[in-house]
């Protein structure tokens, strides 16, 4: 698979990673799919690691992200919160406009590239 040449924003506040690209697009596919597992088998990772992530993400943050939803007939799933769903599009407008704000300057940088 082909690396994106877009550049991704890793968000670092003091010396805390708040959210990268790995961490955003978890969410998204959560978001997506409904379910942890699902997102994990999509970004080629085990449930162990993407749970531990979404721990993570949810105690960085003043509320939960993730919300895990418990039994039912199909079993349980996941849900982005309210406030998962407002970090999550403001990550990925400021990741839109970073990109529009330095595209002249990215394409210079990649034509001198080696292939």
């Amino acid at each position: 698979m082909q690396k994106s040449k877009i550049p991704r924003i890793r968000l670092l506040i003091g010396d805390r990673v708040a959210l990268g690209p790995g961490k955003a697009s978890l969410l998204d596919i959560i978001d997506k799919t409904g379910s942890i597992s699902a997102a994990a088998r999509e970004m080629g990772m085990s449930y162990r690691k993407a749970w531990g992530l979404i721990d993570n993400i949810n105690n960085d943050f003043l509320e939960p992200l993730v919300i895990k939803t418990t039994g039912g007939k199909g079993g349980g799933g996941a849900l982005l919160s309210n406030y998962g769903k407002e970090i999550l599009t403001r990550y990925l407008d400021m990741e839109k406009k970073a990109n529009v704000s330095i595209a002249s300057d990215l394409k210079w940088f990649s034509d001198r590239l080696s292939q």
